[in-house]
């Protein structure tokens, strides 16, 4: 009963793995950067665009995190609302090198590297299903982590001491006299 009620305390979260997958963790990472910390729906449509060709296994994983979740959701009797996923976490970890040989000129070889890449995507409901006496109630979250008080106050004292400043090269001279 203690474990029912700490997977309802916090948002609905679903992860997808995609391993061994025979393209660069690099060229993967442009891709994943792309979605990361969008919505889960606006993120596929990226993907859909994307002129990479590391987009196509980046939406596999996606679309399949995002199954994840409709899949916990029905599991446990939860409200599931695909346009309230968005995407918690993603990354591309390098998996094992396969090497290979060329042959080259004078009896000499290279060594070719065929890099292999583990994607991971992780998607986080913005609704947070809650027990009440009267059976499920929904409660919206907020879809960025909020900013700590300190770093709104320090970018607004940045823009003041800006404001404050004379512009151009002459009066950067005059201020410095």
């Amino acid at each position: 009963m203690a474990n029912d009620a700490a997977s309802v305390d916090e948002l609905p979260r679903a992860v997808a793995r995609a391993r061994y997958v025979h393209m660069t963790p690099m060229k993967t990472r442009r891709v994943v950067d792309l979605i990361r910390g969008r919505n889960a729906q606006e993120a596929l449509a990226v993907l859909q665009f994307a002129p990479q060709a590391a987009s196509g296994p980046v939406a596999k994983v996606l679309a399949s995190a995002i199954a994840n979740a409709e899949h916990h959701a029905n599991e446990r009797q939860l409200r599931f609302d695909p346009e309230s996923l968005w995407i918690a976490a993603a990354f591309v970890d390098e998996g094992p090198t396969l090497k290979r040989f060329r042959p080259r000129a004078q009896g000499r070889t290279y060594r070719i590297r065929k890099r292999t890449s583990h994607i991971t995507i992780e998607v986080e409901s913005l609704v947070k299903a809650e027990r009440t006496s009267a059976g499920r109630r929904l409660i919206r979250g907020t879809a960025e982590p909020a900013k700590k008080d300190g770093g709104a106050k320090k970018d607004s004292a940045k823009a003041e001491e800006k404001a404050t400043q004379p512009k151009g090269r002459a009066s950067k001279k005059e201020g410095a006299r």
